[in-house]
């Protein structure tokens, strides 16, 4: 019997005798698992949308009205961009729990509940920007704890409370422009302790004591490089370059941020007002001192009742003693007139009897 005979040139390749030795259904499954990730409607493959081998799922510019069905752990990047999804309800994401990108761009979207975000641990970037939020509700970052970077720009907040976002210890970069905002709460950047960089352009930002937090880390956060990747020095960050939240803001950034100064409208740069153009402004209160108000509280309450009960009850006292002594003295001026005795008669009534 005549052995299998390879062409006259060389030696047979080794990768192709390992492909002869293999059994056919391994290397022939290959191909059919890639497909599968590569034509919408597949399995594995979120509806509506073309999957890519690498975990990226591309939903964008399909009209669609919510978040498509049939995702899984298998997704790592979705693209919902350019679509009709005005809402997301409580776990429009779950599962998907390996979500590493979110990009929701464009899409009218108006609501968000505080648990549309649940399941998402893993998620480093989420994109809302160009949208219609008006208000986020409290907790709805809060379950991001891995997000590095999160935009919100174009879209109508006019205020971002700090129950919002929630510590996201892992920020690095925060798109806030082209908003409605006159000032941010206090305490909105303290939970985010990585964040250096911070987007502010096209608010319309209120001169004010308001304005006093966001000052303060803008003099404590030099300015970088332009251009300079967000994460090249943690390298997780930068795992999708071309991606515009990755990118630090331009030096003279912050020099162009400007305040109205309500009644005189006149612009500042924000740069310009030191901490002692603020010397005028209440400082909000330590926890401490809290601590020391609400305990003085009811304590004051119940001290206040006390006095007015006891000045009630002496009042009382004083009228009834007063009322005593004026029936008493009475009294007495009674028993010191003299008794005016029988009458006698006139001497005209008694020539009368006669």
């Amino acid at each position: 019997m005549r052995s299998p005979s390879f062409p006259s040139w060389g030696p047979p390749p080794p990768l192709q005798l390992l492909l002869l030795l293999l059994p056919w259904p391994v290397w022939t499954q290959v191909p059919a698992a890639a497909a599968s990730w590569a034509t919408p409607g597949a399995l594995d493959c979120p509806e509506a949308c073309v999957c890519a081998p690498g975990g990226q799922a591309n939903c964008s510019g399909r009209a669609l009205p919510a978040v498509p069905g049939g995702l899984n752990w298998r997704v790592r990047v979705l693209l919902l961009n350019h679509n009709r999804v005005y809402a997301l309800p409580p776990g429009a994401f779950a599962d998907a729990g390996a979500l590493l990108r979110l990009d929701l761009r464009e899409n009218g979207l108006r609501w968000v509940h505080a648990r549309a975000f649940w399941g998402l641990g893993a998620l480093e970037q989420l994109d809302l920007s160009a949208n219609q939020l008006e208000a986020l509700l409290p907790g709805t970052f809060a379950p991001l704890r891995a997000l590095r970077a999160l935009s919100l720009a174009e879209n109508r907040l006019a205020r971002l409370e700090p129950a919002a976002l929630g510590a996201l210890p892992l920020l690095r970069a925060l798109s806030l422009q082209d908003n409605d905002l006159p000032a941010l709460a206090s305490g909105l950047l303290a939970g985010l302790p990585n964040l250096n960089t911070l987007r502010l352009r096209g608010n319309p930002w209120t001169c004010g004591c308001a304005l006093r937090p966001l000052c303060a880390w803008l003099r404590g956060h030099p300015r970088h490089a332009p251009g300079e990747p967000s994460g090249a020095r943690t390298g997780r960050a930068g795992r999708y370059p071309h991606n515009r939240l990755t990118q630090r803001p331009c030096p003279a950034e912050a020099e162009t941020l400007l305040c109205v100064s309500p009644g005189r409208l006149t612009l500042s740069p924000l740069t310009a007002f030191p901490e002692a153009a603020f010397s005028h402004c209440a400082r909000p209160l330590a926890a401490r001192d809290l601590a020391v108000v609400y305990a003085l509280g009811p304590v004051s309450f119940l001290a206040s009742l006390a006095a007015c009960l006891a000045l009630g009850s002496a009042f009382t006292a004083c009228g009834a003693r007063h009322r005593r002594r004026h029936r008493a003295a009475a009294r007495r001026q009674q028993r010191k007139q003299p008794d005016p005795g029988p009458r006698t008669a006139s001497p005209a009534a008694t020539a009368s009897q006669a």
